[in-house]
């Protein structure tokens, strides 16, 4: 059997390989993943055509949450919960799975057994060597770290030296491309009329070998109005993009030394109307472009009415926001709002070569037509990504999810 260290050792040669011999090769494939439910089901991805071609479907223990693929590509790693999501009715079935991809098909096979989880998985990532998985909770929001055995599968949970502060609500976890830290982004709540909000904060901490240590929390004014959802880093330059979930913003955040400077280097809207909300609206997902030139957001909006005895559409943004990025300050300024063709789009992603956007909404929802009522199916809406920066929709892909949910998508380069 080949050695974890012999492997990734191939699979870095292979990336080594001169430019020259690269060039004359086809472009690499590309696999897009996207649940149902349990159902993770796989799509062949055209990207010159911003095309979509289903393929086969694996079945998970329970709803799919997130994934995130090896550093190597060859395997991905599954959380799944039967939970409901926010501070909905608790499952009991909470796991990770690992599954190895077919570097040719894409297709994906088990590997291993599945590892428990104590509560829902909401996010999770592997650190930069993949050495190791992070998982994210966020009833009760926590932190874990898993060890990724040397056959590729998770393994164990690294026992930390001591309590971890995770904040309320954690959603997302992430590790500095350095490896040095690893990133907790914990939203908090919007406030009610019986009950007040309750802070967000990024925690921060020293990372090495899975071990967690040295917390430090960056919320300003405490975490008032201040509710941080998703971020991601430039591929090139020490700079850090959140979107702030609750208040529909953009920041940025500078590194430096290995830390992160606690003061917000620029504020910019996600939404193309700040003043005009028809509905409560959530910024969501962010990713920089590979180039490192653009950025990208999601606005989400999904409130209803009684409309005809039927629950309808409020209105609101349901789109992809572009900014270009300044490379030497790494300001973003918005170029873009484009809808995305459906109610809340969860998540979307790029894919690795930059040409091809696909954005994921997770319900279908009854909007008015006129006088009439119509329903807009969930589904996948696919984007090309031009020069500029500038998406252009080409097609979606309507699916029934019947009672289920559509919680993630995601694209890896085989």
């Amino acid at each position: 059997m080949v050695s974890r260290r012999t492997f990734l050792s191939l699979v870095a040669g292979s990336m080594s390989a001169p430019r020259v011999a690269f060039a004359q090769q086809e472009p690499r494939k590309v696999a897009l993943y996207a649940n149902v439910g349990a159902d993770l089901t796989h799509y062949d991805v055209d990207v010159a055509g911003a095309a979509l071609t289903k393929r086969a479907t694996v079945t998970l223990p329970a709803g799919v949450q997130y994934a995130w693929p090896h550093v190597s590509r060859r395997y991905l790693y599954v959380a799944t919960s039967s939970s409901a999501s926010g501070y909905g009715p608790a499952g009991t079935e909470h796991h990770v799975t690992a599954f190895r991809i077919d570097p040719v098909s894409g297709a994906l096979t088990k590997h291993g057994e599945a590892i428990l989880l104590p509560t829902r998985p909401i996010h999770m990532c592997t650190d930069i060597p993949s050495e190791n998985i992070l998982v994210a909770t966020n009833n009760p929001s926590a932190l874990r770290v898993y060890r990724i055995n040397h056959d590729f599968t998770p393994g164990e949970e690294v026992k930390q030296p001591g309590p971890i502060d995770a904040g309320i609500f954690a959603h997302q976890v992430r590790v500095t491309p350095d490896n040095r830290l690893a990133i907790l982004v914990t939203r908090g709540n919007e406030g009610t009329p019986t009950k007040a909000e309750d802070p967000g904060a990024l925690k921060v901490f020293d990372y090495k070998n899975g071990v967690l240590t040295n917390a430090v929390s960056i919320a300003p004014d405490g975490g008032k109005d201040f509710g941080p959802r998703h971020l991601d880093f430039h591929p090139t330059k020490p700079w850090m993009y959140v979107s702030i979930e609750t208040q529909n913003k953009m920041y940025t955040y500078k590194m430096d030394g290995g830390r992160i400077t606690p003061e917000i280097a620029f504020r910019a809207e996600t939404l193309a109307e700040p003043k005009n909300r028809r509905s409560r609206q959530a910024a969501g997902t962010v990713h920089v472009h590979p180039n490192g030139r653009f950025l990208y957001g999601a606005n989400r909006a999904q409130d209803t009415v009684d409309y005809q005895g039927k629950k309808v559409f409020k209105g609101g943004e349901n789109s992809i926001v572009a900014y270009s990025i300044d490379q030497s300050t790494g300001e973003p300024t918005p170029i873009q709002h484009v809808e995305t063709r459906a109610v809340h789009p969860r998540t979307f992603h790029i894919d690795p070569s930059g040409r091809m956007l696909v954005a994921q909404h997770n319900l279908p929802v009854d909007v008015r037509d006129g006088d009439a009522v119509r329903s807009i199916p969930a589904g996948l809406s696919v984007f090309r990504i031009g020069d500029d920066g500038k998406l252009t929709f080409v097609r979606k892909y309507d699916i029934d999810v019947g009672g289920k949910t559509m919680f993630w998508m995601g694209m890896v380069q085989l």
